[in-house]
């Protein structure tokens, strides 16, 4: 069943709240309403999309802020809003590249928690899939569950730098191999990661497994490097 699709005898009416709100241009009405900037949030964390159009269509910002910082992406990302994050990313001006004071971007949030369709959204409107810092990747490795794989796959078909450099140096693959599925390290290896590389700590993505207790994921990066010594002479 689609993210997008509303309760039942409430189609329509979203449908043409929809149609109408992309038409009136919301990047060319950058004001927040008075009054309304607690009620945005609120639907957003209740999942409310009715309640949300509302809002729009009365002109509220859809690029607006919290206290925190946090875009309205962010937020529903952060509590599985997914139809009203779905949603958001189809807004014409909404800034699928807001950042949060801590440098998170909504594509970040998406893949962190699992959130495929969402993330496959937000990089059709242009997600910066290489943000400087700690990238998409990074997050898309930590995440251990349903859709791993698939989220990772997903940003290096769209160029994801795979041995992106955090502030400190870690790697997709290091966080990969200390919080990630194995399949993901996998993966991370078989599309080229370097596992020689360390961070600022001096550790590798082998030393991240061991301090993680991933055998499955130590075992699968010892293997790769065995396979990059030199074989010797008969």
């Amino acid at each position: 069943m689609s993210c997008l699709t509303p309760a039942a005898g409430t189609a329509s009416a979203l449908s043409r709240r929809r149609v109408l709100v992309g038409a009136m241009g919301l990047a060319a009405m950058p004001w927040a309403l008075a009054g309304s900037f607690e009620d945005y949030f609120a639907a957003i964390k209740r999942n409310n999309l009715s309640g949300l159009l509302s809002l729009l269509l009365r002109g509220f910002d859809v690029n607006t802020v919290d206290e925190k910082g946090q875009h309205g992406l962010h937020v529903a990302l952060r509590v599985d809003a997914l139809e009203v994050a779905q949603y958001l990313t189809t807004l014409s001006g909404v800034n699928v590249n807001a950042l949060t004071p801590q440098g998170e971007s909504p594509l970040m949030i998406a893949v962190l928690r699992g959130h495929l369709e969402v993330a496959q959204a937000l990089v059709r409107q242009g997600a910066d899939v290489n943000k400087p810092g700690w990238t998409p990747l990074h997050y898309a490795a930590t995440h251990p569950g349903r859709n791993a794989v698939a989220q990772v796959e997903l940003l290096l078909e769209h160029h994801a730098y795979i041995d992106a450099e955090s502030p400190n140096g870690t790697t997709p693959l290091m966080m990969a191999a200390q919080y990630g599925a194995p399949d993901v390290v996998r993966l991370l290896l078989t599309e080229g990661a370097d596992a020689r590389l360390v961070n600022q700590q001096k550790l590798s993505a082998l030393d991240f497994a061991y301090r993680g207790s991933r055998p499955t994921a130590a075992e699968l990066i010892a293997a790769h490097l065995q396979s990059l010594q030199p074989r010797g002479k008969w």
